[in-house]
C-alpha cells in the first residue's frame, strides 16, 4: 500500500497472515470496532495501521486508553517499522502525561502532528480549553473499547470529539468479548457509547482465522498430562468441598439474589468472587456478618487452589499458616465471629495433609517411651520431574541433530504464571542435579535422577526460622482482618496473645504419654480449628537434620538485586543458542518475547488460551522457524478445568455477539455524523420556568459551569457536558464546580467526606466558601451501584474501639451536624448517584447569570498573584494538602518559599514558623518526624 504522495517510498506492513491483511483493508476503508479473540495480535494490527497513517505525514491522530506498557511496545514497533519503510515523514509515537508535559509544550507538539498516545485526563481537558482543537484532528484509535462505559472518561472524549469534527476517523479494538456479551442487548449499547455503527468479530473459530492458523506450518505439539500427586489430589478436593459449602450457605442467606451463576464451576473463573461483591453491593449493609464472612473466605479459597498448584509444599504450608492466623482469633478472646469453613471436616484435611507433605513424626529408639520425632517428607511437585525429563529430552535433541536447519535459536522458552514461580523453577533447574554430601554416600545409584532435595531443604530451614517469629504477628493479623470485615465488638486482646494456637488448658489431656501435637492441627472448644504448634525440641532436631552441608554451603547466593555498576567489564550478550528463559505470562507482551527469542523449543507450564494461539500466529507467520511445544497441566485438576471454562467461555460470548450483530438495529438518534438543527439548538436554551412573574428568558449561549480539573476523575463532567452544559476546566482555588457568580458547590464522595473531616480540610474549605460566594453548597455523593446511606461507611469512620455500625454511622452523622453548626448558611446536597447530581445542577442554574471563569479563578488567589502565575503541578500540592497544619491560605505561601515536597520534610522548626506560622509549622514538623513505627 502507498501513501498519499507518489513520490515516497511504499509503505512496508508486516502482516503476513490472510486475516490480518483483511482486518487492516477493511480499518483502512471505514470506521468500525474490531473485536479479535486473545492471542491473535491484537497490537500488531494497531501499530500497522499506525504506521500506515505516520509515513504519511501531516496527519494529527490520537491513541486512547493504552496503557505504559502499551505505549512502550507501539512506540517500539513503530520506529522499527519506519526505519524498514524509509519513511521520512514517520515520527513515531509521542507519549503525552502529567509528569513530562506543560501545556505550552503540548500545545505545540499538537500543532506539529503526529501520532499522540495521551492519558484521557490531559486529553479531555485539552479538548475543552481548545488548546486542542478537534477539528484539527485526522482520528482516533481505541484500545480496550471494552471498558468504555457511557460513564467513563473515554466516553467523553469521543463525544466532544465527534460533535466538533464529523469527518475524522474513529477505530476501536478489544480483545475481550466478555463484556460485550452481558447485559441487555449489550453490543449495541457500546456502539452507541462508541458513536460507531459497524462492528467485526474475529474469533478463533472464524473461517480465514482458522484457515490461516491451520495450514501446513502448524507447532509440533506434546501435550503433558501431568498427574496430581495423592495428597495434592486430598488437598484439592477438601478446597472444592469447602467452596461447594460456603457458595450453598451465601446461597441460603441472601434468597433474593439472582444466583444462577453462583455455583463451583464459575467459582473457577478468576472473576467470580468481584462479581458476587458487586451483586451484594447495594445491600451490603443490610447483610449478616456471615455472608461478609463467606464473601471474603471464597477469595481465599480459590487463591488456595491456585497456590497449590503453583507453591512448592513448604511455601504452601506457610501459606496456610497465614490463613489460619487471619481467620482464628488469639485464645482468651470471646469472639465467635470465625469463618464457617474452618469448622468443616474438609479443613481439617487441608492443614493435616498441607504439614505431612512438609514434614511428619516418625518412631524413635531414643529414650524409653519411643517418643515420636520430626522427620522432613519435603514432597516435589509432580510437574518438576516432568520438567527436568523435557530438559533432557531437548538436550537429547539438540546433542544429535546439532545443526540447526531453520531461523529459530537453540533457545528454550518455559512460560509460567507469575513471578515467584519463574524464581522457583529457576532455583529448581540449577540445583537439580546437586546433592547434599550425607545423601551422596547413601545413593550413589541416585546421583543422576533430577531431585529438588537441595531447594526444599533450604526453604524449610527458612520456613522452621519464620515460624519462630510468626507467632508474634498472628495475633496482629487476625485483627486486621476482622477490621476489614466489619466486626460488631471490639477487640480483646490478653498478654498471652503472642501464643495464639497452644492447646487450651482442659484439652491437654489429649496429648499425654508423650505423644506429638505437631502432626495435626487440633480443634477449638467451638469446633474450629487450632494452629498446630510443635513443641521445641523437636523443632531443634529437624533443623539438626536438616543443617547446611558442605555442597549446599558452596551453593550460588541468589542475587535480589544487583545495582549494575561497572557493567562493562563483568556482562556480555548471552549466547542464544544454549538459553534457557523463564518468563510469565503477560498478555500482548508475550508476542514481543517470541520474536525477540525465536525460541526452538516451548515449554508451556501452565495452560494459557492466549498464548497457544500466539504461538499458532508465529509459527503460521515464519515459514523458516520451526518450534516444538510442550504443554503441561495437572490432569483432573483446577487448572485444566478453568483452562477449558477460559476457552468455552470466551466462544459462548463470541457466539452471542453474532447473534446480536446479526438482529442488531442502527440507533440513528445519537449519530454523532449529524449536524443538529439551530432551531432545536437555539430552543434548548429557553427558559420556560416563569412562575411568579417572571419572564420567558432566552439566551444565545447554551449553559456553563466552571469545574476544577481535578475533577475529571470522577464521571460528573461527562454527564453534564452529556446534558448540553458547556464544560469550563480550571484550575479553582475554592470549591469544585460554580454554576453561577454565587454557587460554588463542592463535591465529596463518602470516603473523601470521611478523610476530610479527620484531617480537617472541609471546614477550611467550607470557609473560604462562605467569604467568596454567598451560596456555598457541599454535595455529598454516593456511588449508582451502591446503596443510598451512610452505614455502608461505617467501617471506615470510626477506630477499632467503636467499630460498630450504628456507633461509626452515628460519628459521621454528628460531624455533618457539627459543620452545619458552625456554618449555618452553608447548603447540604445529597445526591445518590452523578446522574441525579447532574439533573440537580441543571436545576440550580435557572435562573440563574452564568459564571465568568476568569473571576472563578482569581478567587482565592493571594492578593499579588495573577490567575496565570497559579502553580500547575497539582500531585505535589495535593500530597500537600493531606499533611496535618497545611490548608489552603497557608498553602501557596509554602510553594512559593520551599522549592519541593523533600524541602518541606526535611524543613527545621526555625524554617516554618516565619512560613506559616507556630502553630501549622509545628504540626507539619512533627508529622514529617514521626516514625512509621509509631502506634
Amino acid at each position: 500500500m502507498s501513501s498519499a504522495n507518489g513520490e515516497q517510498q511504499p509503505v512496508k506492513l508486516s502482516l503476513p497472515l490472510k486475516y490480518q491483511q483483511e482486518v487492516f483493508q477493511e480499518l483502512r476503508q471505514k470506521d468500525e470496532l474490531v473485536v479479535i479473540a486473545r492471542g491473535l495480535g491484537l497490537l500488531r494490527l494497531v501499530t500497522n495501521l499506525l504506521h500506515s497513517y505516520d509515513a504519511a505525514g501531516n496527519n494529527l491522530i490520537l491513541l486512547v486508553g493504552a496503557d505504559e506498557r502499551e505505549n512502550i511496545w507501539i512506540g517500539e514497533a513503530l520506529a522499527e517499522h519506519a526505519a524498514i519503510s524509509m519513511a521520512p515523514r514517520a515520527r513515531g509515537l509521542s507519549v503525552v502525561n502529567t509528569d513530562l508535559m506543560s501545556v505550552g509544550t503540548r500545545e505545540r507538539m499538537y500543532s506539529q502532528g503526529g501520532i499522540f498516545s495521551v492519558t484521557s485526563r490531559i486529553l479531555v481537558v485539552d479538548l475543552l480549553t481548545n488548546l486542542l482543537n478537534p477539528e484539527t484532528i485526522t482520528g482516533l484509535v481505541v484500545l480496550h473499547a471494552d471498558k468504555i462505559v457511557a460513564t467513563s472518561l473515554e466516553a467523553f472524549i469521543l463525544r466532544i470529539y465527534r460533535q466538533k469534527n464529523k469527518v475524522g476517523f474513529l477505530k476501536a479494538f478489544s480483545d475481550s468479548p466478555e463484556p460485550f456479551a452481558t447485559g441487555f442487548s449489550p453490543l449495541s449499547t457500546m456502539m452507541r457509547n462508541l458513536f460507531l455503527r459497524n462492528v467485526t468479530l474475529w474469533p478463533r473459530f472464524q473461517v480465514n482465522v482458522a484457515a490461516s492458523l491451520e495450514g501446513k506450518k502448524k507447532a509440533e505439539v506434546i501435550e503433558l498430562e501431568v498427574p496430581m500427586s495423592e495428597s495434592m489430589q486430598f488437598i484439592q478436593n477438601a478446597i472444592m468441598e469447602c467452596v461447594e459449602v460456603s457458595i450453598q450457605e451465601l446461597k441460603k442467606s441472601n434468597s433474593g439474589m439472582e444466583m444462577e451463576d453462583w455455583n463451583v464451576d464459575s467459582a473457577l473463573h478468576k472473576q467470580f468472587d468481584i462479581a458476587v461483591r458487586r451483586q451484594l453491593d447495594p445491600v451490603w449493609h443490610r447483610v449478616s456478618w456471615k455472608t461478609k464472612q463467606i464473601v471474603n473466605d471464597l477469595t481465599v479459597l480459590r487463591g488456595m487452589l491456585h497456590t497449590l498448584l503453583t507453591y512448592d509444599a513448604v511455601t504452601f504450608n506457610r501459606h496456610l499458616d497465614t490463613i489460619l492466623a487471619a481467620h482464628s482469633p488469639p485464645p482468651g478472646s470471646t469472639r465467635q465471629n470465625q469463618s464457617p469453613w474452618l469448622f468443616l471436616d474438609a479443613a481439617h484435611t487441608i492443614f493435616d495433609t498441607a504439614k505431612r507433605r512438609v514434614y511428619t513424626g516418625k518412631a524413635s529408639q531414643v529414650g524409653p517411651e519411643g517418643i515420636d520425632a520430626l522427620h522432613p517428607i519435603l514432597e516435589e511437585q509432580p510437574k518438576w520431574a516432568v520438567l527436568a525429563e523435557i530438559m533432557e529430552e531437548i538436550e537429547r535433541d539438540l546433542f544429535f541433530n546439532p545443526v540447526l536447519r531453520d531461523d529459530s535459536n537453540g533457545t528454550i522458552l518455559i512460560m509460567c504464571t507469575d513471578g515467584a514461580q519463574c524464581r522457583q523453577l529457576r532455583e529448581y533447574l540449577q540445583n537439580m542435579h546437586v546433592r547434599p554430601q550425607m545423601e551422596q554416600t547413601e545413593e550413589e545409584g541416585d546421583e543422576h535422577e533430577p531431585s529438588a532435595n537441595v531447594m526444599m531443604r533450604r526453604k524449610l530451614r527458612e520456613y522452621l526460622l519464620w515460624k519462630k517469629k510468626f507467632s508474634k504477628i498472628s495475633a496482629a493479623l487476625f485483627a486486621e482482618n476482622q477490621s476489614a470485615l466489619n466486626g460488631s465488638s471490639s477487640l480483646k486482646t490478653g498478654p498471652g496473645n503472642g501464643f495464639r494456637g497452644k492447646a487450651p488448658p482442659n484439652k491437654r489431656r489429649r496429648v499425654r504419654g508423650g505423644g506429638s501435637t505437631g502432626l495435626a492441627p487440633s480443634r477449638a472448644a467451638n469446633g474450629s480449628i487450632l494452629a498446630p504448634e510443635d513443641k521445641p525440641l523437636d523443632v531443634a532436631s529437624l533443623m539438626t537434620e536438616i543443617r547446611p552441608t558442605e555442597t549446599e554451603s558452596a551453593q550460588k547466593q541468589e542475587i535480589v538485586a544487583d545495582p549494575l555498576e561497572d557493567m562493562e567489564d563483568y556482562y556480555q550478550l548471552y549466547n542464544m543458542q544454549d538459553l534457557v528463559v523463564i518468563h510469565a505470562y503477560d498478555g500482548d507482551l508475550d508476542e514481543h518475547i517470541i520474536e525477540e527469542v525465536k525460541p526452538k523449543y516451548i515449554i508451556m507450564y501452565e495452560p494459557d488460551t492466549a498464548f497457544v494461539r500466539r504461538i499458532e500466529v508465529y509459527r503460521s507467520s515464519h515459514n523458516d522457524r520451526n518450534v516444538r511445544v510442550y504443554f503441561l497441566y495437572y490432569g483432573g485438576s483446577v487448572e485444566e478445568q478453568r483452562y477449558l471454562s477460559s476457552v468455552r467461555r470466551e466462544k459462548d460470548a463470541f457466539t452471542k455477539l453474532i447473534k446480536e450483530k446479526s438482529t442488531m438495529s442502527i440507533t440513528l438518534t445519537t449519530d454523532a455524523h449529524g449536524v443538529e438543527d439551530p432551531q432545536e439548538a437555539f430552543l434548548r436554551t429557553i427558559n420556560t420556568r416563569i412562575a411568579g412573574g417572571g419572564r420567558l428568558a432566552a439566551t444565545a449561549q447554551p449553559p456553563r459551569v466552571i469545574v476544577d480539573v481535578r475533577e475529571f476523575r470522577s464521571s460528573l463532567p461527562s454527564l453534564l457536558h452529556g446534558r448540553s452544559i458547556v464544560i469550563v476546566p480550571c484550575m479553582l482555588t475554592v470549591g469544585d464546580y460554580i454554576l453561577s457568580p454565587n454557587i460554588c458547590v463542592e463535591r465529596k464522595s463518602i470516603k473523601d467526606l470521611i478523610s476530610s473531616f479527620k484531617d480537617g480540610r472541609l471546614y477550611t474549605q467550607a470557609e473560604t466558601m462562605l467569604q467568596h460566594y454567598k451560596s456555598p453548597m457541599l454535595l455529598i455523593e454516593f456511588d449508582q451501584n451502591k446503596s443510598f446511606t451512610l452505614e455502608p461507611f461505617a467501617d471506615l469512620s470510626g477506630s477499632l474501639s467503636s467499630m460498630s455500625s450504628s456507633n461509626a454511622s452515628s460519628d459521621l452523622q454528628s460531624k455533618l451536624v457539627l459543620l452545619t453548626l458552625a456554618f449555618p448558611t452553608l447548603r447540604i446536597i445529597w445526591s445518590s448517584s452523578p446522574y441525579q447530581t447532574a439533573e440537580i445542577f441543571e436545576s440550580l442554574k435557572t435562573q440563574e447569570p452564568e459564571p465568568d471563569p476568569i473571576a472563578a479563578v482569581r478567587i482565592g488567589l493571594e492578593g499579588g498573584q495573577k490567575a496565570e502565575d497559579q502553580t500547575f503541578n497539582r500531585e505535589p500540592q495535593d500530597m500537600l494538602r493531606i499533611v496535618p497544619g497545611i490548608s489552603g491560605k497557608n498553602i501557596k505561601h509554602l510553594i512559593l518559599e520551599m522549592g519541593s515536597l523533600k524541602e518541606v520534610a526535611n524543613a527545621s522548626l526555625e524554617d516554618l514558623d516565619p512560613i506559616i506560622g507556630k502553630e501549622a509549622g509545628r504540626a507539619v514538623h512533627r508529622f514529617f518526624s514521626k516514625s512509621v513505627l509509631d502506634p
